[in-house]
């Protein structure tokens, strides 16, 4: 359970930071260890096990032979250095998000309120410091299955127990693992210049990962509904209400 006033729930990416310079990992160094410290070890086992099996491997993750150098992170799993999580994920969200250079307050509050959904670890504080690895939460592992039965009686409990106002910016694959249902989910929406609105796809993680930025970057932090779209609009992001637990993050359309 964290202390902090709000929570956002962050997707993983598929690529990641290799190397590091923190000791190898330790579940007990994880938030959430006594709730999902034995999953955790149980899947850390099972890839890295399993990466000794090309084939096996790749058929699971999803890899093709030019990947096996994803396969190798899963051998060396329990012995590579680690890094902060937010320094781990990489791709789009994180980029617009920019850790490294938020000020060292900004980082403070990170490590304690964003947390990093995770097929191997279940779910890691910003902070956490976790080794490079390959696990989707679409995989089916031979000796384990498909991972949301084996991660939602655990993860579900642990996600329950976080207090205040939860964000929750993970991808449907990730929210399979464990639903929030009291969370708050954000849509990316762009602003034709009739009004109409629709979906924004290619850069609805970037969108988000300012939005995040924002969060971490301001002197508060926000309580409800009401003070979350009041810090975006203090850091320029049009946003608005939708839903009983829904904000839209409004951004114009593209020029043609």
């Amino acid at each position: 359970m964290t202390a902090s006033p709000f929570a956002i729930l962050l997707p993983p990416s598929e690529t990641k930071s290799t190397g590091g310079d923190g000791p190898p990992l330790r579940l007990d160094a994880l938030a959430f260890d006594d709730e999902l410290g034995a999953v955790r070890k149980q899947l850390l086992d099972a890839v890295s096990t399993l990466a000794a099996d090309l084939p096996a491997s790749r058929a699971a993750l999803g890899l093709s032979e030019r990947q096996d150098d994803q396969i190798a992170l899963n051998a060396d799993v329990w012995t590579s250095p680690t890094l902060p999580a937010l320094r781990r994920y990489t791709g789009v969200l994180y980029d617009a998000l920019d850790y490294q250079s938020l000020t060292r307050a900004a980082r403070r509050k990170a490590h304690e309120s964003v947390f990093v959904a995770s097929a191997l670890f279940g779910v890691v504080r910003g902070g956490d410091p976790v080794p490079a690895y390959r696990l989707s939460g679409g995989s089916v592992l031979p000796d384990t299955g498909s991972l949301p039965p084996l991660w939602r009686p655990h993860l579900g409990p642990a996600l329950a127990g976080i207090d205040g106002l939860i964000l929750d910016l993970r991808s449907s694959t990730y929210v399979a693992l464990a639903p929030v249902p009291a969370a708050v989910t954000v849509r990316v929406l762009s602003v034709l210049p009739d009004g109409t609105r629709t979906i924004v796809s290619h850069f609805n993680k970037h969108h988000k990962g300012v939005l995040v930025r924002a969060l971490l970057s301001s002197r508060g932090a926000p309580a409800d509904l009401r003070s979350l779209l009041r810090i975006a609009g203090k850091a320029g992001i049009a946003a608005e209400q939708s839903g009983p637990r829904r904000v839209d993050v409004l951004v114009p359309a593209p020029t043609p």
